[in-house]
């Protein structure tokens, strides 16, 4: 591996380590996983979106997403409904108790993180932003039998 290459591989490992790290602090102080945090977020944020389209819009599986949602129905944060017009289509909303735990929820991210990331000029926001979504691209896996292992991959044990 060249220099670079492994500098680039230490500072991912890096990112995730720390992001590893954040959500074991997350699921100790609000009983939730990072996951399930941005899950409830999502919901809350675009009651319009299916199953499907949550899951594509915050990069779980769909089989991910609806284990995610399994256990938020299980607590009672969130439920499950279909659509008026299409029964096909099911959504989710927050029920109150899962508004109450999101409003009161840490960030999905450190704060300090934050922080420094929102003093950043805008252009410099925007070129951190685009060269991480061209390394998440660049990490694709790029056959079907690397993707079935997403789930396994991303979904967290269980909140105590």
């Amino acid at each position: 591996m060249e220099s670079l290459t492994e500098a680039v591989v230490v500072a991912i490992r890096k990112i995730i380590r720390n992001s590893d790290l954040h959500s074991h602090k997350l699921r100790r102080v609000s009983g939730l996983t990072t996951p399930r945090l941005i899950m409830l977020s999502a919901i809350a944020n675009h009651p319009e979106l299916t199953i499907g389209q949550l899951a594509h819009r915050i990069c779980l599986s769909q089989a991910t997403a609806t284990t995610i949602l399994d256990r938020l129905e299980k607590d009672q944060l969130a439920q499950r409904y279909r659509s008026e017009s299409d029964k096909r289509r099911i959504y989710a909303r927050l029920t109150e108790q899962g508004l109450s735990v999101l409003k009161e929820a840490p960030e999905p991210m450190d704060s300090s993180f934050i922080e420094q990331f929102e003093r950043l000029k805008p252009h410099e926001r925007s070129s951190i932003l685009a060269a991480l979504l061209q390394v998440g691209d660049m990490m694709e896996p790029k056959s079907n039998q690397d993707s079935d292992l997403l789930p396994e991959i991303i979904d967290f044990p269980k909140a105590g």
